[in-house]
């Protein structure tokens, strides 16, 4: 006889297994934004080297690694808000993998939009 709970088990794995290869894919979408290409991250660079000169945060490579992180993090934290809407209209306590597509998709728009703007 087959045990209910290991069905239950193999669920609650294979769901936590998505959301895993979802947010892998949020953060390695968010990362492009970050990256030399990006048209955002000049200007955020460039606003860095006001605060920072003159330390040792203020050499041009540290000010580039500093200004993609932030970059990508704030990236992840926008495109967050139509997931968190979503959840929040639909009273859910977790994330699921709608909501974590929501936040991918947007995602995506934040990191092609600018880029397509430019062409």
């Amino acid at each position: 006889m087959k045990d209910p709970r290991l069905d239950h088990d193999i669920e609650v794995r294979t769901q936590a297994m998505q959301s895993d290869v979802l947010l892998v894919a949020i953060a390695a979408v968010s990362l492009m934004q970050g990256m030399p290409w990006s048209p955002l991250l000049f200007p955020v660079v460039t606003m860095l080297k006001l605060f920072f000169s003159g330390t040792i945060l203020g050499s041009p490579m540290v000010l580039t690694y500093i200004g993609s992180i932030m970059v990508s993090a704030l990236t992840v934290a926008i495109a967050g808000i139509p997931a968190a809407l979503y959840e929040r209209s639909k009273g859910l306590k977790a994330s699921n993998a709608t909501s974590l597509g929501i936040w991918l998709a947007a995602t995506l728009a934040l990191v092609v939009v600018p880029l397509a703007l430019l062409r």
